[in-house]
């Protein structure tokens, strides 16, 4: 049976916060009443690694971390406390480049020849002028010929190898085929071991193992002869001297060494989206399978760990078979979630052996039900008057789709392009469509899917919601090109749909084809998140608090009917899954969207802020007309993060030193916001003007003296922060007793107000946590008392205590119900009155208990009617209010119930 965690706590594993730290926290989370941590990546790392998702020895852990024993002594910490693990595993990539993964070394220096080539998705077809198969290494930052020219590419000798350097970082290993063009003939001894050398090619297929003998041999000779050993010397400082013999020893390598920016074009392995170290694994491959999870099946077996988050399950070859293969493997029953970006029509995959998502879904779904839908057409009006935006998000997104595939992934639309002209070839009917126009079909209908991905296999079925998916896709690819010709968009539906045995190109291999289709959907995955989630969420700045993770920032808020729609789901078919509202991805902290979300109720009051705003900035840098930098639609995008973001602490007054810090997150976060739009900057080329004009605006906009945007600027926020606690606390509730395994992101116990990566990742405060714990706790246990507790907490809610107090309030009441959580049904709560669109509320029900939770929506209107007028239709009988501590009156009116605070959970005795 899988051990059903009753709630999780994410940790951010990193070279400040290992093994030992955690083991200290581990009292703190028991009786924070969590039943499972949840780890990030552990393995070994590229060094200094801010994340470990760039894994470069599966066997071994990130010594960064801490030692095998401190490990060790850390999950015993946990097993004391009764709390469990799960570990976030990244199946899809490895770290790559550095010096530090064996098996991309390998890669590197025997080429295709190498036991470990085809365990990365690497296309050997890809030639240099002689022919010779090369493996990219897009290492540089400056062209190849100026970095040759300058040093920076250095031969070395170690333990018996040589190497290419690059910066002293990047190693680059040499083909000991090629080793007898660097022992030369003028020592005797060395003549020797170059002769040898030249034998390798006799060896096969030992030759790797007989070039390990003899670099063994290599360097006990130059450790024992002191002329082998200078001459060694001397011919490395000949090749370090001349540029053109130093060329000619790297163009005879599997390895071509490139400035960072020719993998837009020619980069020929597979990465993780466009990131040039971390290379695509074959985990298709029973081989790297086995390879890869040998250390996490050894942990299973051994309960050192008792689930796995499956890191971008989408980039895998075939995912569904993946997780069969887990779970075959492992042999019994174990947590297994999918990290799995949802469109808001996209179900889950109900074949696929997993007990859910990680809880983007939930992300949006509890955040939607907490704005205002009635707001859309006013935030409309007022971002179009204020930025001059008019484009729709959705042509947005195309268009960021398509500048993705024409620059930072155009080396892999150049590899399908020629993979499509090749299978088109096997059939006369389609031998005609060139790799061209293809390749301009592809990039159309990849452009418009609606999806990241979709899931054909060898079995060559698809599901209806894949052939939807599809034909939504070259319908629209075929309105945005009219000038490709049908027929290329003719043969690409069939292909993608598994149709070609029914298509007039019957001569095509069908396996062929399904791996065709198979590698496409490996493609679109990618491209849906940087062109959306990494550019257009940084580009339509209608309202922020939409712009996240799996979320939709044309759907403005949610409805409750689509809320129970999609709780209801979740409770029949993944009772299990993660709901999360803040992770180590999210795009800002879970408390500054639901801050954020007050403005929904206040559209006219926004507006008219803005602009007053605006005038005051931009007056004070004599810029009445609005056409110095930044432009409008930054700058509006730059008020809402001060809003979502603005710290608690500086509230009331301007402490020097948190103001200061503040200035620099903010800083830092706008520069990423500028270069994830790629509008007027971007990674691969900074604008520093403009930049720079951003950060001058943000500066004038903080700075304390004489300002006057700080004078109209903190009363509204004083006020949105306020209100927006509601909406924390509503958030908390919801997320605590829905339906599925709540997952707090670490420090998100407290308020959690962070910017973009990293800032989310920054140190957290536990030793404040753990005292702030220790005095909640025997307060909590006198029930009679925990209304007046409640409420002196909600007066003083900046501290935070009051969000921590109803989470481990509610962690207790799982811990001591867990049948009920893992078992309960979903059913909405019929809400009546002027104002029922006001709350929100559901009944969980299994055997004879019930749970029935209320929820005050739009904290700002109902500030504005303190008397709104809403009931709820609560099932016959007697409920107790476990937060105020005494029985539920059903005849009171929901505005006199949650007036202290916006929410209400109620019990059956």
């Amino acid at each position: 049976m899988t051990i059903v965690p009753r709630a999780t706590y994410r940790l951010q594993l990193g070279a400040g916060f290992g093994f030992n730290e955690a083991a200290v926290i581990a009292p703190y989370l028991a009786r924070l009443g969590v039943s499972h941590v949840y780890l990030s990546p552990f393995f070994k790392a590229r060094p200094g690694s801010a994340h470990g998702y760039d894994i470069t020895n599966h066997a071994e852990l990130n010594p960064e971390l801490g030692t095998e024993a401190e490990y060790v002594s850390m999950i015993q910490a946990f097993r004391r406390e009764g709390v469990q693990r799960i570990l976030d595993f990244v199946p899809n990539h490895m770290g790559v480049g550095g010096a530090d993964n064996p098996l991309w070394l390998d890669v590197l220096e025997w080429g295709p020849e190498s036991r470990y080539a085809g365990w990365f998705d690497i296309d050997w077809s890809a030639h240099d002028g002689a022919g010779q198969a090369k493996l990219l290494a897009p290492v540089l930052g400056e062209q190849y010929g100026e970095a040759l020219r300058t040093g920076k590419l250095a031969l070395k000798f170690d333990d018996g190898a040589f190497a290419i350097w690059a910066y002293d970082e990047h190693k680059l290993p040499i083909c000991p085929l090629t080793y007898p063009l660097i022992l030369g003939h003028q020592n005797a001894a060395l003549d020797v071991m170059a002769d040898r050398f030249l034998d390798l090619p006799q060896w096969r297929p030992e030759i790797a193992e007989r070039a390990l003998d003899l670099k063994a041999e290599l360097a006990e000779l130059a450790g024992a002869d002191a002329k082998a050993r200078d001459e060694v010397g001397s011919r490395l400082a000949a090749f370090n001297r001349d540029w053109r013999e130093l060329d000619a020893l790297i163009s005879a390598q599997f390895w071509r060494v490139a400035f960072h920016r020719v993998a837009e074009d020619e980069i020929n392995y597979r990465r993780f989206f466009n990131i040039n170290d971390l290379a695509g694994l074959r985990m298709e491959l029973a081989p790297v399978f086995e390879h890869a999870h040998a250390r996490v099946f050894q942990m299973l077996g051994a309960e050192e760990i008792e689930g796995l988050r499956i890191d971008h399950v989408d980039g895998l070859f075939d995912p569904k078979a993946y997780l069969e293969a887990l779970r075959e493997r492992v042999g019994r029953p174990f947590y297994l979630v999918v990290e799995k970006i949802l469109a808001p029509h996209e179900q889950l995959r109900a074949d696929w052996p997993v007990e859910g998502t990680t809880g983007y879904d939930y992300l949006n779904l509890a955040l939607g039900v907490l704005v205002d839908t009635s707001a859309e057409a006013a935030f409309t009006e007022t971002y179009g008057a204020f930025a001059g935006a008019s484009d729709e998000f959705e042509e947005i997104a195309r268009l960021c789709k398509l500048r993705i595939m024409d620059n930072e992934m155009a080396s892999e639309l150049n590899a399908l392009g020629r993979s499509a002209a090749r299978l088109a070839r096997q059939s006369p009917m389609t031998a005609d469509l060139t790799r061209a126009i293809l390749q301009r079909a592809i990039k159309q209908i990849v452009a418009n899917f609606p999806v990241y991905r979709t899931y054909v296999d060898f079995a060559g079925s698809p599901s209806d919601a894949d052939r939807r998916d599809i034909a939504w896709a070259v319908t629209r690819a075929r309105r945005f090109d009219p000038d490709v010709h049908p027929s290329a968009y003719d043969f690409l539906q069939d292909v993608l749909s598994a149709e070609t045995a029914r298509s007039p190109a019957k001569e095509i291999s069908r396996t062929a084809a399904l791996r065709f289709a198979m590698k496409l959907q490996q493609f679109s995955g990618p491209v849906m998140a940087k062109g959306v989630e990494d550019t257009a969420f940084y580009r339509y700045n209608r309202f922020l608090a939409l712009n996240e993770v799996g979320g939709a920032p044309d759907r403005f808020g949610l409805s409750p009917y689509l809320f129970h729609k999609a709780n209801t789901q979740r409770a029949e078919r993944w009772p299990l899954a993660m709901l999360a509202t803040a992770t180590h991805d999210t795009k800002r902290g879970e408390d500054a969207r639901a801050r954020l979300a007050v403005l929904s109720e206040c559209p006219d009051e926004w507006a008219r802020q803005v602009t007053a705003w605006s005038r005051l900035l931009r007056a004070r840098r004599g810029d009445v007309e609005g056409r110095a930098p930044p432009d409008r639609n930054d700058e509006y995008m730059f008020y809402q993060m001060l809003v979502g973001s603005w710290p608690i602490d500086l509230l009331e007054s301007l402490s020097p030193a948190a103001h200061e810090a503040y200035q620099t997150r903010i800083e830092a976060a706008l520069e990423k916001s500028l270069r994830e739009a790629k509008r007027r900057s971007s990674w691969t080329a900074p604008n520093t003007e403009y930049e720079q004009a951003m950060r001058s605006f943000a500066r004038e906009a903080l700075s304390p003296e004489g300002n006057g945007f700080l004078t109209s600027f903190l009363p509204f926020v004083q006020r949105i922060a306020r209100l927006g606690v509601e909406n924390s606390l509503a958030q908390t509730v919801m997320k605590l007793t829905a339906p599925g395994v709540p997952d707090i992101y670490q420090s998100c116990e407290l308020w959690d107000l962070s910017l973009v990566d990293p800032d989310n990742r920054r140190a957290v405060d536990y030793r404040r946590r753990e005292e702030m714990m220790a005095e909640l706790a025997t307060r909590l246990s006198a029930v009679q008392e925990r209304g007046a507790l409640f409420e002196t907490l909600m007066h003083n809610w900046r501290d935070g205590r009051v969000k921590l107090a109803a989470i481990a309030l509610l962690l207790a009441f799982r811990r001591e119900h867990a049948e009920f959580f893992a078992n309960a049904d979903y059913q909405p709560l019929e809400i009546k009155g002027e104002e029922a669109s006001w709350a929100v509320g559901y009944v969980r029900s299994h055997g004879e208990r019930r749970l029935a939770i209320l929820i005050a929506r739009f904290p700002a209107l109902r500030e504005g009617a303190p008397n709104w007028r809403a009931e709820a239709e609560l099932p016959a009988g007697s409920w107790f209010d476990l937060f105020r501590g005494r029985c539920f009156d059903a005849s009171a009116p929901l505005s006199e119930w949650l007036h202290a605070m916006p929410f209400a959970v109620l019990t059956t005795p």
